[in-house]
């Protein structure tokens, strides 16, 4: 993975988080079939536990972001920090 900013396809980019969900739809499209060998299910069992860890992260870093923007100090202004990635 490439700093936290996403799943890494097989020639290094990240993938972004939509593209991620549409391939975690897939695996798990592919492992409900059932018409897998044991050890390719177990390969996409894998990236899939990779992918949702990966879209799981950055939701939380939106959540937060989101809750720092909406936050206002005692005068109502709102309250803007540096957000850490």
């Amino acid at each position: 993975m490439s700093e936290g900013t996403g799943s890494v396809k097989s020639d290094g980019a990240a993938l972004s988080f939509e593209e991620s969900t549409r391939r975690l739809s897939a695996i798990v499209e592919q492992l409900e079939g059932g018409d897998l060998p044991l050890e390719r299910s177990l390969e996409l069992f894998e990236e899939g536990i990779r992918l949702a860890r990966t879209a799981q992260e950055r939701l939380d870093r939106a959540e937060r972001r989101v809750e720092e923007l909406l936050g206002v100090d005692a005068q109502g202004k709102p309250m803007v920090r540096d957000f850490e990635s």
